[in-house]
């Protein structure tokens, strides 16, 4: 698929910067595109392009062309997007969390700021208010906020999980 993908950038650049534009050829690669692509973000930039480079190949009106080269940019970015290098680690496992950063989690607080006792504790009511027993949430659900809010509170005091 990569091969294709490259043969149709070289085509769509050299069409896109061709000086009397052919129009038809335009529109019977961006046909082939958008029958045989494999990629939505492809095949639809294709399908949208497809009628204006049509109108363009059966109209010398400059608006239309204008179109049509827009057109044909827009297919080409996607195609360049696709194409492009992707650096990082792919499919790589998330990082674990640690207990710290869970209670973080649990809490809805940032995980890279410091925080207070009072930071901790405000936090801890606000979500305390959904998961109290009395107000329709779980026993479990409550007794695990009020161990992320011990959690936070004495940090060395907890080993990570």
């Amino acid at each position: 698929m990569m091969e294709r993908l490259e043969s149709w950038k070289m085509a769509l650049e050299r069409l896109r910067s061709a000086e009397p534009a052919d129009w038809a050829d335009a529109g019977r690669l961006v046909a082939e595109i958008a029958r045989m692509s494999t990629e939505t973000m492809l095949r639809q930039a294709a399908e949208q392009a497809l009628p204006v480079l049509r109108q363009a190949a059966d109209n010398d009106d400059h608006g239309v062309t204008l179109a049509a080269r827009r057109r044909i940019g827009v297919v080409l970015d996607v195609v360049h997007d696709l194409t492009a290098p992707r650096f990082g680690r792919r499919n790589a496992a998330p990082k674990k969390l640690s207990s710290e950063d869970r209670a973080r989690k649990m809490l809805g607080l940032p995980l890279a700021v410091q925080l207070t006792c009072e930071d901790i504790n405000q936090a801890y009511r606000r979500a305390a208010k959904g998961k109290h027993p009395d107000q329709g949430g779980s026993a479990q659900a409550f007794i695990d906020l009020a161990a992320a809010r011990d959690i936070l509170i004495h940090p060395g005091a907890h080993k990570d999980a």
